[in-house]
């Protein structure tokens, strides 16, 4: 998928210097940046346990819910 972005002038400019000082193109730089910021799309452990054999998960499925998230923050998820 292609995806055009228009920068401002300045960051432009700082993205091609540090472009340029890692051998790297702009391109691959503004990439390495994206993925930093956008976490890939996390499958919950809990998906597909309904064919899994576990009978019982369509009535504990708040409880797995609730195990899974348990400890994270919204910044973990």
């Amino acid at each position: 998928m292609a995806l055009t972005v228009q920068l401002p002038e300045e960051l432009a400019r700082r993205v091609e210097a540090l472009a340029a000082a890692r051998g790297q193109s702009p391109e691959q730089v503004a990439l390495e940046a994206i993925e930093a910021q956008v976490p890939a799309r996390r499958r919950l452990s809990f998906s597909g346990a309904g064919s899994s054999g576990q009978g019982d998960i369509a009535r504990r499925h708040k409880e797995a819910v609730a195990e899974h998230f348990a400890g994270k923050t919204a910044r973990d998820v």
